[in-house]
């Protein structure tokens, strides 16, 4: 059965015309010779991304739990055992559904439902829902519980909360709290004792959660955290060259393993540094006719093929992050994500639960780089 949320008539400017039509078609074999119109957020288009989050976040059942049983005491409903994160089908992406509603609301204070919204952020994540979360995450058999995506997301949340200039966040984040800090204590703990990066296009994926991580880090003036991830990026990440981004992407992924590292190293390396380990880790990157297929989803109905839309959305927030920090290098990279975020933005239209659950919330970051 097909869990539809709403139909989404998400018409974006960028959309006017079919997902993968350029705005000057030079040649039809050579996408690095298109030009791709950048997309733009609106108050209407916030709106009705807006919608996605506000359909899942209470939205129990179907539910994902990745639970550890360790005995009949662990059994429950999800939203006893997760009263914050119980919707949007998994816990990782009930948070970053609670994420997308705060980003949302900072850029549009004047969105259409955001009284409602700030209601259900109110509730959700009350002092003693996060509590039971924390409590949750101590359980006997949960010490890896959502390591690291799921952290990471935790983190991505406090930062929003922290640049957020409404009274409501500082209500909130003094409630999340707890959560953050054990989530810190965790990373913590646990990046001195992985021996090898995790370079998966899904949920494991260390680049990423490095990524986040030193977002939340650098936002909160955390300087033993900020060293700690600094040392593990260069650890994993410093000699690597010829990254195989042709083997890209498996037919799960979310992520491009190739494209997280760089967002991670070129936030640690200084310039001097980072231009020549771009040069050896994907040298095809730093070239102006660089192109990149986008991920194409066969069935959007099935929960991981639909994985594909979010790698399009999360390889144009690297491109657009790279673009923005080094202008005059890697400025042809915008075009590039420009078309891979215009080829998967219309999917978000009248989108089954099994994107409709998560891909919001990746486009609106795709979109939040593109603006940083």
């Amino acid at each position: 059965m097909r869990y539809l949320l709403f139909a989404l008539p998400l018409l974006l400017t960028t959309c006017t015309e079919p997902a993968s039509a350029p705005e000057n078609e030079t040649s039809a074999t050579n996408p690095s010779a298109m030009t791709y119109p950048t997309p733009e957020l609106t108050l209407a288009q916030a709106d009705r991304l807006a919608d996605l989050p506000l359909a899942c976040i209470q939205h129990e059942y179907p539910n994902k739990l990745g639970q550890t049983i360790g005995s009949k005491e662990d059994l429950g409903e999800p939203s006893t055992l997760h009263p914050a994160f119980y919707g949007c089908f998994d816990w990782h992406s009930a948070v970053h559904g609670h994420w997308s509603l705060v980003a949302l609301l900072r850029k549009f204070p004047n969105l259409k439902r955001a009284e409602q919204a700030r209601k259900m952020l109110q509730t959700n994540l009350s002092a003693d829902n996060i509590n039971a979360e924390v409590a949750y995450f101590n359980g006997t058999h949960n010490k890896s519980y959502e390591r690291t995506y799921g952290w990471a997301w935790i983190l991505k949340l406090d930062e929003e909360l922290l640049r957020w200039e409404d009274p409501i966040a500082k209500e909130l984040r003094a409630n999340l709290r707890p959560l953050s800090e054990l989530i810190v204590a965790r990373y913590l703990d646990f990046l001195p004792r992985l021996n090898y990066a995790i370079r998966t296009g899904e949920h494991p994926n260390t680049a990423f959660g490095l990524t986040f991580a030193y977002d939340y880090a650098e936002a909160t003036d955390d300087a033993t955290f900020l060293a700690e991830i600094d040392r593990t990026a260069r650890r994993f990440y410093l000699n690597d060259q010829d990254c195989p981004i042709s083997w890209e992407p498996g037919g799960y992924d979310f992520l491009s393993p190739c494209l997280e590292e760089i967002d991670i190293m070129r936030r640690i390396l200084p310039a001097n540094d980072f231009h020549p380990w771009l040069t050896d880790f994907l040298p095809a990157i730093t070239k102006s006719d660089y192109t990149l297929p986008v991920g194409e989803v066969s069935d959007r109905s099935d929960g991981k093929l639909v994985h594909l839309d979010g790698l399009n959305f999360s390889r144009a927030w690297v491109l657009y992050g790279l673009a923005q920090q080094y202008p005059s290098q890697y400025g042809h990279l915008k075009n590039l994500a420009n078309q891979h975020t215009n080829y998967s933005l219309p999917n978000l239209v009248g989108d089954s639960y099994e994107g409709g659950h998560w891909l919001g919330s990746f486009a609106i970051y795709a979109l939040s780089e593109l603006e940083n």
